[in-house]
């Protein structure tokens, strides 16, 4: 999500900021901005759209001798995509950029408005350069932006310029990516390496807590303690870059769902409880029942979340794939609450189930992925998933914020205290099932024939079994189906032998004795059978462990991401194209 650049001293700077900017529009986006010092003066210009619309604006102005400059692709958070709330964010004499999320921004703001200090925008990053220019003193800007930084709670990727010192960009990292770049009297910034590629040999990618500035040098600290720069090898590959190391896109963005699972959850905290602060509290008044419309994996996230809304919040919930649903003529309840889910945001058949509802004069609510998109538009309000952009076709870190938003929704609407410390458990859980890649690599080579597969599950995992299955369709293109693991005795079990090859999804935690009984069952008719669970059973022929925790959405999050992988890596053997599969789409915005 976002994208920062930055440069001193650079030959052409402005075009190397809008080029840089360019490199970055991967990440995704829905507005652009630049801002640098020329002759002395700070100089800012925003669109809205794609980059395309900052470029006519820039080509139009005479550039003098500029310095220092920013630049940053915006993907909303606080704010809808606009030119004021795009950035750089200015304040009397100063401009950031900025990645990730304040979490206390509404406080400072406070406190700053009783300073008497106006804000602009909506957004949560204008509290930066109004707290270091709050702070400003004549030849002390370094301690200004110390301060400024010790101030702000949550995630962050800054940079900053200042017409009072033409000559430097400020900088900070903490849980947003930045990289600096030296090339003798050159400084170059990136929240990627891409832009970076051919402008030097080395950088320095940040870490946590580091913050300083360049002038003529590089001045870095840690904790008020100066530090020395640490140079690695940047990489020559531009498409390489993108993919950040990784083989596909999807390979990324699995191993980016623990980040954008925390993204999801800043500003959704308060102490011991879930808040959606985007939405007022009256909206959530006399709610009755939900209805969730939605397609594929949306559609198992949906699946997912109605076992979890019943369950904490105590809310009869439907589940309705919206191709049936918008030409069924149902029955919904007028104090329902009709929710949608798309990653899209432009999902045909979801949306018109959404236009339907909104006739009917249902409240609505989005779960999306994309601002300012048709569904966010429609929708009466809506919750950001912030997952970013997915380049592969076949969805992984939106489902897996999908369902942590549905949950999170659960815990919310159930008054649920103390559920807070699973979400990050669930979260770290989900990193270390990461550990497991080389072993599904491994064992993925004894799953590429035969005459299908079977995912099974029960409760929360029986729609994760169906995300399963589908998931090796969309890319290996095996036939894989999920199933509910009490029905395979009613009619699927009639497949089961050697060559049929069962993934079976087994929680410790939620109904572990049934479902066992039921892996059995399978294995007595030779099915070759691989269990995912904390512990080894003896009947199945491989094992894949997880870590079983004191929660089942822990058990569920590791799961899930040994499921892509496992999908992904069959696909790899395959020879198949992962991040492009034959006759998918990512926006499905067709009957």
């Amino acid at each position: 999500m976002c994208g920062i650049v930055g440069g001193k001293r650079v030959p052409n700077l402005v075009d190397f900021l809008i080029e840089g900017l360019r490199e970055l529009e991967y990440r995704g986006y829905d507005s652009a901005g630049i801002g640098v010092i020329d002759n002395g003066e700070l100089r800012v210009v925003k669109a809205v759209g794609k980059l395309f619309n900052l470029v006519q604006k820039v080509e139009q102005l005479q550039w003098g001798e500029v310095e220092v400059g920013i630049g940053h692709t915006r993907w909303a958070t606080h704010g809808k995509p606009t030119e004021i709330n795009a950035h750089p964010h200015t304040g009397e004499f100063a401009a950031v950029v900025h990645n990730g999320i304040i979490e206390n921004y509404r406080e400072l703001r406070r406190e700053l408005e009783r300073e008497n200090i106006q804000f602009l925008s909506e957004t949560d990053t204008e509290v930066i350069v109004r707290l270091f220019e709050h702070y400003w003193e004549e030849g002390r800007g370094g301690e200004a932006f110390r301060q400024t930084i010790d101030r702000l709670e949550g995630a962050y990727a800054i940079l900053l310029i200042s017409e009072k010192e033409p000559d430097k960009i400020y900088f900070a990292k903490k849980g947003s990516p930045l990289i600096l770049v030296q090339n003798q009297e050159q400084f170059l910034f990136a929240s990627s390496d891409t832009p970076l590629i051919g402008r030097g040999e080395k950088g320095v990618y940040l870490e946590d807590q580091e913050w300083g500035w360049v002038d003529t040098q590089i001045h870095l600290f840690r904790e008020g303690i100066p530090i020395e720069p640490h140079f690695k090898p940047l990489p020559t590959n531009k498409s390489s870059a993108q993919k950040e190391g990784f083989r596909f896109f999807m390979e990324k963005e699995i191993y980016e769902q623990p980040r954008v699972m925390e993204e999801f959850l800043l500003g959704r905290v308060d102490r011991e409880r879930i808040q959606f602060p985007e939405i007022e509290p009256q909206f959530w008044e006399e709610i009755d029942s939900i209805t969730i419309s939605a397609c594929g994996t949306s559609y198992h996230a949906g699946l997912v979340g109605k076992y979890l809304l019943e369950r904490y919040a105590q809310i009869p919930v439907n589940v309705e794939v919206a191709s049936e649903l918008r030409y069924r003529n149902p029955v919904l309840s007028k104090k329902g609450l009709f929710l949608v889910i798309s990653q899209s945001g432009e999902t045909a058949d979801t949306l018109e189930t959404l236009k339907m509802a909104n006739r009917q004069g249902l409240k609505t609510l989005a779960l999306c992925n994309v601002d300012n998109s048709s569904i966010v538009r429609e929708a009466d309000r809506t919750i950001l998933l912030r997952a970013g952009i997915e380049k592969g076709v076949a969805s992984t870190k939106a489902f897996a914020n999908q369902v942590l938003a549905l949950w999170a929704l659960a815990t919310f609407l159930g008054g649920k205290e103390g559920e807070v410390p699973f979400f990050y458990k669930a979260i770290q859980k989900t990193r270390l099932a990461l550990h497991l890649h080389d072993r599904i690599k491994r064992l993925s080579k004894r799953y590429l024939h035969g005459h299908g597969f079977f995912f099974i599950g029960r409760d929360i995992f029986y729609p994760l079994a169906l995300e399963g299955a589908l998931k090796l369709k969309e890319i290996s293109y095996l036939h894989a189906e999920g199933y509910p693991a009490g029905e395979m005795k009613h009619g699927p079990i009639a497949l089961a032998d050697p060559e049929l090859f069962t993934i079976a999804l087994l929680s410790r935690l939620l109904l572990f004795e049934k479902t066992k009984s039921n892996i059995e069952e399978l294995s007595a008719r030779d099915a070759t059978i691989l269990t995912i669970c904390s512990e080894p059973i003896e009947f199945t022929d491989d094992y894949l462990p997880i870590f079983s925790g004191e929660h089942p959405m822990e058990e569920f999050f590791q799961m899930m991401v040994v499921v892509q992988l496992l999908a992904m890596e069959v696909a790899i053997r395959l020879g198949n194209d992962v991040d492009m599969p034959r006759n998918l789409a990512k926006s499905v915005t067709v009957e």
